[in-house]
């Protein structure tokens, strides 16, 4: 199970597929109510401010080893 919210990237047909083929339940959060996910929020906007407006990354592995650490 996953739980995700409302964005398009998670309402899309392509990620309902995978879902659907891997047997993995996508759960919504209700619309507008952003504190169902307050702790994955929350992290995002640190990692975010902390880790990816701050550094450029040349490749994934450069991103993998940047955040790593």
């Amino acid at each position: 199970m996953i739980t995700v919210d409302n964005g398009p990237e998670f309402i899309g047909k392509a990620l309902d597929a995978w879902a659907h083929r891997h047997g993995v339940k996508l759960v919504f959060n209700r619309p507008g109510k952003p504190i169902d996910n307050r702790y994955i929020k929350s992290f995002n906007g640190r990692l975010r401010d902390e880790c990816l407006n701050v550094n450029l990354f040349m490749s994934l592995e450069h991103a993998r080893e940047i955040i790593g650490e």
